[in-house]
């Protein structure tokens, strides 16, 4: 093998550095050569750097030859790996490409250079802070570790753009740097020369500008017009011009909606929201909107669909928010199921059912699935030790006891599952334990119990996921969920629980126990079925004909990957299972987390009062949605993305398009006589659908509103460059171009109201009922671009779709829904007062605790002097104790019981 390097090539850095690792694996050639050295024959222009293979073949891309060194030093890949790559490509490297522009080309220093990457600089600090390792997917160096490295060392060489509150970044940098072969890397691409050795790479490239900073632009991209073939222009051009007559006939509406042979039967679901609580918006991007995206694009494609939803009403949580209200259970249940109704309904979640999990449909499926796993021995006793609270009188439900993870030290793991680590946990084994209802400390007890039999199921499990993952749109984070827990090794899994309010089980010596709520809970998804048709087998126990989307937030991806799986397949009742598994990361709330009982984030009671309208809400939640990593909902952006995005982009071009047909040709479409430069962008318009086709196939929601809005980019510089205004004061030859340019706008207009309709339906019907766009032309999303306005159709009136959002509109909102917070006051000799705090001063208080643990971390690991330990932890707990005070939480309690 041969590698060819450059000094001064960024890319050199970590294939360099890759390479280190492959020694005495493979014969390896590094070549320098010159930037303007062509060193593949069949290459016009330098590329570097290259790796040559043993059987002649070249491989270009700078992770293709890192992740080749890598698999020659016998590493596995792994689906973190790819995440952190994906971001890399797509996040990271624009944003450090941006800042090294700033730095070494323009000059610019301090915050225009940081700037474009701290939030990135930022993310990467996080994910390492959370997962308590030392290196990005674990204990070890992985190829992210060396992608990322090489992609930031140039401009993390200096210490000033390394942030000093980024503790965790600042030692997995320095790590890494320590390494040989990342040293040895930067000698040779470097040099003695630093950063500025990279100059005339980067003067070569063209400006950047930071994927946040990144203004809208209405040029079109040169680049990808230019490289059209006469064959794509020769097809699209065809498939214009066919028009209306292409379309496929409209499927008839069935009621029930049940599957039909031959035809293509997708079923969705989105994770079963708790009833007692009130959805925020995390909640909702994560599972009913994105279902209801991918619900709303599968019909315009003509599949049948059937989207289901449903409250999940058994278990602890619900008997004890009856408690709290005074209300029994089914009270509880019946009053915040209608609260969840009525905020999908105003988001506009085209759901064909939304049912509940207390019916008798529910007791009947999930008892009948039981005794067949018992039948068939795949249900265990056993007795356990459980925790009561006795000042409760009565058996804690996991979610019901909190204390510090026994595997990663985390302050507040549930009973059932760490949030911080993802492990499973039995509420036992927590460490400092305590009751949520009344902080007292419970004892153990022991109690009879039914376990599921995993280790049992492992095997066919295995079997089936070999079988179904491979080829899916199983999420990346969903496929690395279930290869851990399976590494792991599974385990029993405890079914039953000392409760009254759940589906009782029926089996002798039992009958005072119900069902694990999240046993019975995804059995929910059968009998909501169940009650909107008694014909529901024929969705659930017809796996050969019907394609099984589930949505949610990762942290459900082992009840629906793992758990309802092997309850299915031990079943043996031949039971629809998951085809494709569509997962989010989280969505927090501005810099830190939704929490109502402090009044911080958005609810989705509360949107509707906000002024602003569900399909921009809509817009936004799926313009963040956190696809690969967690994103954040920030007000700032909300006004910024409303303004540029909608008012400026999207809506301007339709609204301009429909007022030139209105006002210039007196509301009726004109004739078109397509130039070579009109066929052209009807092409890339085309190319552009197919695009967004692709990635909603493969429920990749967010990047699929990205082409929406390019389309409307490239529309709106059409007009610009053709100057329609203008062109109808002209001669004939004008005011033919004049209609033409207007003619194949208000079409380009009439597409996006088509792909916009799974986004914000109620613009979509807006934008129809304006064009008058016909019933086929609105319920069919062909692949190609299509005349579905032609000569001659008369549209109706036309107005404004966006209305424009204000700072001070925007800075009220901010602040009602930041929370009462407060801040320390002057401490009195014998009491401490607290004052209203503003959020800088809460930031500041989270930044100097993030730093302080960093320290604290750092110190245990180099397992330095216990007392020297025990003073930077007391400086920690102190600092912890202002930022609680400061954001309005009781101070310490009593020894043994942890503040809340």
């Amino acid at each position: 093998m041969r590698l060819f390097v450059s000094e001064g090539a960024p890319g050199s850095l970590p294939v360099l550095a890759a390479a280190g690792r492959a020694q005495g694996k493979a014969e390896l050639l590094i070549s320098t050569v010159g930037p303007e050295e062509c060193v593949v024959p069949f290459l016009t222009r330098p590329k570097v750097p290259v790796l040559q293979l043993d059987n002649g073949n070249y491989l270009f891309s700078t992770t293709a030859i890192c992740r080749y060194f890598f698999l020659l030093s016998g590493w596995e890949q792994d689906d973190l790996t790819n995440q952190w790559l994906e971001w890399e490509a797509t996040e990271l490297q624009p944003a450090v490409s941006a800042a090294l522009y700033c730095l070494v080309v323009q000059g610019k220093k301090g915050e225009d250079v940081l700037g474009s990457v701290r939030r990135a600089l930022t993310h990467i600090d996080h994910s390492l802070s959370r997962r308590s390792c030392p290196f990005l997917t674990g204990e070890t160096e992985s190829l992210a570790d060396i992608v990322l490295w090489g992609a930031l060392y140039p401009l993390l060489q200096d210490a000033a753009y390394l942030p000093e509150e980024l503790g965790a970044l600042h030692s997995w940098f320095q790590t890494l740097n320590s390494q040989e072969p990342c040293q040895q890397a930067v000698e040779t691409v470097l040099k003695q020369h630093g950063i500025l050795a990279l100059r005339p790479y980067l003067q070569k490239q063209p400006q950047l500008s930071s994927p946040e900073g990144k203004l809208v632009s209405n040029d079109p991209e040169e680049e990808e017009l230019a490289t059209l073939s006469e064959e794509d222009i020769a097809m699209a051009v065809s498939a214009w011009e066919k028009g209306l007559g292409s379309l496929p006939t409209l499927r008839p509406q069935q009621n029930p909606v049940l599957p039909v042979a031959g035809e293509r039967n997708v079923l969705i679901t989105s994770a079963l929201p708790y009833v007692n609580n009130v959805p925020h918006l995390g909640n909702i991007i994560g599972c009913v909107l994105s279902a209801d995206v991918f619900a709303r694009y599968s019909r315009l494609r003509q599949w049948n669909t059937l989207y289901l939803c449903g409250t999940d009403e058994y278990g602890t949580a619900t008997e004890t928010k009856a408690m709290e209200e005074g209300l029994t259970p089914q009270e509880i249940c019946d009053k915040y199921y209608a609260i969840h109704a009525s905020i999908y309904r105003w988001f506009n979640i085209s759901f064909d059912t939304f049912g509940r999990t207390t019916t008798p449909q529910q007791t009947k499926i999930t008892q009948d699935i039981f005794q067949r796993l018992y039948e068939r021995g795949f249900v265990l006793q056993d007795t356990v030790e459980q925790l009561r609270c006795e000042r409760c009188a009565r058996f804690l439900a996991d979610r019901f006891v909190e204390g510090v993870c026994p595997f990663c030290g985390y302050e507040e793991a549930r009973g059932d599952q760490c949030d911080k680590c993802g492990k499973l946990i039995n509420a036992t084994e927590l460490k400092k334990p305590q009751c949520k209802v009344c902080r007292s400390c419970p004892v153990v007890r022991s109690s009879r119990h039914l376990f599921l039999d995993l280790p049992k199921l492992e095997e066919r499990l295995e079997r089936w996921l070999e079988k179904t993952v491979p080829g899916s749109d199983w999420t990346p984070n969903a496929r690395f969920i279930i290869r851990s827990w399976l590494r792991d090794g599974l385990k029993p899994r405890c079914i039953t629980r000392d409760l009254k309010w759940g589906t009782p089980v029926p089996l002798e010596g039992f009958e005072d126990k119900v069902f694990y709520v999240w046993f019975d809970a995804t059995i929910g998804y059968l009998s909501i079925t169940a009650n909107y048709t008694d014909q529901w087998e024929k969705w659930w126990k017809n796996p050969e004909q019907v394609d099984l989307y589930q949505f949610m937030a990762k942290d459900n991806v082992p009840f629906h990957g793992l758990v309802f799986p092997c309850t299915a397949l031990g079943a043996e009742d031949n039971y629809t299972l998951v085809s494709h598994l569509i997962a989010t990361e989280y969505l927090n709330y501005e810099d830190g987390k939704f929490s109502k009982s402090r009044g911080v984030g958005v609810f989705g009671d509360m949107a509707q009062d906000t002024g602003i309208p569900a399909d921009i809400w809509r817009f936004y939640l799926l313009y963040i949605r956190p696809e690969g990593q967690d994103s954040a909902f920030s007000w700032t952006d909300l006004l910024l993305k409303n303004n540029s995005e909608l008012l400026n982009n999207l809506g301007n071009f339709i609204n301009r398009a429909g007022m030139f047909v209105s006002k210039f040709f007196g509301g009726c479409v004109p004739e078109m006589v397509l130039t070579s430069d009109d066929q052209r962008l009807l092409t890339h318009v085309t190319l552009e659908l197919q695009h967004y086709h692709q990635l909603l196939e493969k429920a990749r929601i967010r990047d699929a509103l990205r082409s929406i809005l390019t389309i409307s980019r490239h529309g709106n510089q059409y007009i610009q460059v053709n100057e329609p205004w203008k062109r109808i004061k002209g001669n004939e030859a004008d005011r033919q171009r004049a209609g033409t340019v207007t003619g194949m706008a208000v079409n380009i207009a009439a597409l996006l109201s088509v792909m916009l309709q799974p986004y914000m339906p109620t613009v979509s019907a807006t934008i129809q009922a304006q064009l008058q766009l016909s019933l086929p032309a609105c319920s069919v999303l062909p692949t190609n671009f299509l005349c579905t306005l032609p000569a001659g159709h008369q549209i109706g009136t036309v107005s404004p779709l966006f209305q424009k959002l204000e700072n001070d509109q925007i800075e009220s909102l901010r602040q009602h829904f930041g929370g009462g917070q407060v801040k320390v006051s002057p401490k009195p000799a014998v009491e401490e007062a607290v004052t209203t705090a503003g959020s800088q001063q809460i930031q500041m208080l989270m930044d100097e605790v993030t730093k302080q643990g960093n320290i604290v971390r750092e110190l245990k690991a180099q397992k330095a002097d216990k007392n020297q330990i025990a003073a930077e932890v007391a400086k920690l707990l102190d600092l912890k104790k202002q930022l609680a005070l400061a954001e309005g939480k009781p101070l310490e309690a009593p020894k043994g019981k942890k503040k809340k």
